[in-house]
């Protein structure tokens, strides 16, 4: 998350600068309509799971750090924001429409935003959800945001990219790589050339099957995804 560290919070303007069809100059923090949008959703997901503790907006600042003499604007919109979830859809959509050529910031906010749901210890599901909906809204891809999930939330037991240790937005391409240097170390045969006792002829065998399922897992994903999005 370094370019948080880059951005500057002004004071608190009105968002009609978001009508823009252009990524404006600078960084991000020296526009208004970015500082208020992420703020407001930064707020907003403090409210996701029906409270809103002092730990969240600490955890906000550390990743939101404003330059000095704009922090009682920050704080006095965080807290009027974080009031209720309502309205965080809009501030989303404006982000994405003013950010849309710009897909690895927005994809760094949602980044954040998990830093900030996780500051009370633990993520529910409906702050889960939150973050999911915004990275919908922003464009950020299923399989980006089962990554970042991931590096915040540790991979579910059955994750097909976890087995085959590849990123979840990985290209096909380094997919069916990682598939087949991790089945060329697990495969059989490798068991059997050592002379191993037939357990761990075992073991490997359960182990490449392990493999084969999690890639066939994944390339299923893959296809269902692509069909929902060619739809």
């Amino acid at each position: 998350m370094s370019f948080w560290r880059k951005i500057a919070g002004l004071a608190v303007k009105n968002l009609d600068e978001a009508e823009c069809p252009d990524c404006p100059a600078g960084l991000p923090g020296e526009d208004p309509a970015f500082t208020t949008a992420v703020t407001a959703l930064g707020a907003k997901l403090a409210k996701a799971d029906g409270r809103a503790q002092a730990s969240e907006y600490e955890a906000f600042s550390q990743v939101f750090q404003a330059e000095p003499g704009s922090e009682g604007n920050i704080r006095r919109l965080y807290h009027l924001a974080r009031q209720t979830t309502r309205g965080f859809e809009s501030y989303a959509r404006r982000l994405a429409k003013r950010y849309r050529n710009c897909p690895q910031l927005l994809e760094d906010v949602v980044d954040g935003l998990f830093h900030i749901a996780g500051a009370d210890g633990a993520v529910t599901t409906d702050e889960l959800a939150y973050l999911q909906r915004v990275a919908e809204l922003f464009g950020v891809s299923p399989l980006a945001f089962r990554r970042l999930k991931a590096t915040h939330l540790g991979a579910d037991n059955d994750d097909p990219y976890a087995v085959l240790g590849v990123r979840h937005d990985a290209s096909d391409a380094e997919l069916r790589a990682a598939w087949k240097a991790a089945l060329s170390e697990a495969h059989p045969d490798r068991a059997r050339a050592r002379g191993l006792p037939s357990e761990f002829i075992e073991v490997a065998e359960a182990k490449a099957a392990a493999i084969n399922a999690a890639y066939a897992a994944a390339m299923r994903e893959r296809r269902a995804l692509a069909m929902k999005g060619a739809a």
